[in-house]
């Protein structure tokens, strides 16, 4: 007999509220024409349900605000460091941690040492900030998912894995003294949060062993992936998701998290790596660009709050809570006939954009156009992750879409509860009503990086 299926409950109780200020539809559509149709560019104030990240956006507990105001803001050697430091070391199983203030710096350290001109970085898929830190320093990044991963319908446990094969074939394609890592990205954001089995990141280890190459783990959603592991992957169902957070970590060279998403702090990031040769280098430019090597670009209370959040995250009780209301706002969606990435992952709902609004031609965005409209019905703020985000020009200028058009509802740590999730729901009814339109968005204005950030757009009228 299957067990009973339950309401879901949040295994928490709220101490302090934040107003949501309600709009209406009307001016909705005048902040976001103002905001030149681009959700990063509205007020916060004017969004109901934001959903377009998961970074820095959950709500801390009482423990970490506690540890907030025990932090010890000594410039060299905190209490608060040491605190860190030893949370970091038992996770990661790594001698060097470098703290620093979100986890693009770390990325910025790491990458502006390995990279430059010439010099190859493969990954299962490197996510925005990666990718440019990479090409920034005149490297190439490269994604390689299984074929079968990028079929958004596709019921596959581990779509995140990095293909084995092909970087076997690129290796010798650009000669392994030209790839400066090898960077596995768990959960795969871009690929819909899927998750990365344990499997293929121990293959991943040996092919790296075997060619000398660096092998990166980023893990800023470490936690969640481990969840998946442990209901998903044979072998692992009787062990924690802190034993198998720590397992995988133990396979890898060096070590990037933005801890504003599993260590569920609202500012922070984090390098770890085991060579002590590259860990100079590092410690070298955190000092000229973040601050001193023990507090990283941090203050002291934030550190705290950090180190008491990575070992929050790995709650049972937590981590079963956050991967199944995500998954009940994806299953309903599908239910509804909303096209879905799935299976769903754990810390978002990538809408398939391009299939839902299949009228519109990819040149004109209709990840954009679900954007927009989700704001304007609803007061919902997500983000496109499709040719707005990784579309690149040709040299006649002509676009080359990204392989999906997708949307991003990316749900916050311990901040909406169950009605907010159905309101969301409902919105959708609305949505899919206007599924039939046959224009959507061009830009008016690009920065050469990061374009998603601060693009201008307007509606395509023709």
């Amino acid at each position: 007999m299957s067990e009973k299926m339950r309401t879901l409950t949040e295994p928490f109780k709220i101490k302090m509220v934040e107003p949501l200020k309600v709009t209406t539809e009307e001016y909705r559509k005048e902040a976001l024409k103002k905001a030149g149709y681009n959700p990063f560019l509205l007020k916060s104030s004017d969004v109901f349900i934001d959903f377009l990240t998961d970074s820095g956006t959950g709500a801390m507990s009482d423990k970490q605000w506690a540890g907030i105001m025990m932090g010890d803001e000594s410039y060299a050697g905190a209490r608060s460091w040491e605190h860190l430091e030893k949370v970091v070391k038992d996770l990661t199983g790594m001698p060097y941690i470098l703290p620093t203030h979100q986890g693009r710096a770390a990325e910025r350290i790491l990458y502006g040492i390995l990279g430059g001109k010439g010099k190859v970085f493969i990954s299962n898929t490197h996510f925005d900030t990666t990718r440019a830190n990479i090409e920034f320093t005149g490297a190439t990044a490269i994604d390689i998912v299984y074929e079968e991963a990028e079929d958004p319908e596709a019921d596959l446990p581990f779509k995140g894995n990095i293909h084995l094969e092909k970087l076997r074939e690129l290796i010798k394609k650009h000669g392994k003294e030209n790839i400066a890592a090898v960077i596995i990205t768990v959960t795969n954001n871009s690929s819909g949060g899927q998750p990365v089995s344990m499997a293929n990141v121990q293959a991943l280890r040996k092919i790296c062993d075997e060619y000398g190459l660096l092998l990166v783990i980023d893990g800023c959603r470490i936690a969640e992936n481990a969840y998946f592991i442990k209901h998903r992957e044979e072998g692992f169902s009787n062990k924690s998701c802190e034993e198998i957070a720590k397992q995988m970590l133990r396979l890898g060279d060096a070590f990037v998290m933005s801890a504003k998403k599993d260590a569920i702090v609202n500012i922070g990031g984090l390098l770890t790596v085991r060579n002590e040769e590259l860990a100079v280098k590092c410690k070298n430019l955190l000092i000229i660009s973040e601050g001193f090597t023990t507090y990283g670009g941090l203050a002291g209370r934030d550190m705290e709050a950090l180190a008491i959040g990575l070992t929050e995250v790995f709650d049972e009780d937590y981590l079963h809570y956050r991967i199944r209301s995500t998954a009940y706002l994806g299953e309903r969606l599908k239910s509804k006939g909303v096209p879905v990435v799935w299976p769903i992952g754990g810390h978002a709902v990538y809408v398939d954009a391009k299939k839902l609004y299949n009228q519109i031609p990819v040149e004109q965005f209709p990840g954009q156009a679900l954007v927009c409209d989700l704001y304007i019905k609803g007061g919902i703020r997500a983000v496109e992750i499709g040719s707005l985000m990784f579309g690149k020009n040709d040299v006649n200028g002509k676009m080359i879409p990204a392989i999906n058009e997708l949307v991003r509802l990316a749900i916050p740590r311990r901040v909406y509860t169950q009605s907010h999730i159905d309101y969301v729901l409902d919105i959708f009814d609305d949505i899919l009503e206007l599924r039939n339109q046959k224009t959507g968005y061009k830009i008016t204005y690009e920065p050469p990086f990061l374009r998603h950030f601060s693009a201008l757009l307007e509606k395509n009228l023709k």
